[in-house]
């Protein structure tokens, strides 16, 4: 299984820099729609509801600071994917990857996962909770 780092390192070497805030949204579509197609997560670190959206701090602490980031920025490998998992990525690419930051932000804010985590806290209230792999697989699987 790969870790987080390496799924950020093939989407930077699929798509060249971009904003952290971006980066983190297709981390977290791959995380969901691996979920649903592979039935299986494709890297087993943490996503948390943030108020500007969801994050795997692991991967936050690869960029902290940072607001483009760069395949040099993150220490992950992008060979550790498997060809089932690069295909996973690779889809969520095709359809993701082009759009903004601000509309992968609005999308995820409008989703269940994040809606849910977020549960009580106010508009930009800190917040860690975590976005479980069973509410993304649940939410995704049924679109």
């Amino acid at each position: 299984m790969a870790r987080v780092i390496d799924v950020a390192a093939y989407i930077l070497n699929k798509q060249g820099s971009m904003t952290a805030m971006k980066l983190q949204k297709l981390v977290y579509y791959s995380q969901a729609w691996s979920l649903v197609w592979d039935e299986r997560p494709l890297f087993q670190a943490r996503i948390e509801a943030w108020a500007n959206g969801p994050v795997a701090r692991v991967l936050y602490y690869e960029h902290q600071g940072k607001f483009r980031v760069s395949r040099k920025s993150i220490e992950g490998s992008a060979r550790a994917l498997s060809p089932q998992e690069r295909e996973t990525v690779d889809a969520v690419l095709a359809y993701y990857g082009e759009k903004p930051s601000q509309w992968l932000s609005d999308l995820t804010h409008a989703e269940g996962p994040w809606l849910g985590a977020r549960a009580g806290l106010q508009a930009g209230e800190r917040g860690n909770r975590e976005i479980t792999k069973a509410s993304m697989a649940e939410y995704y699987g049924g679109l």
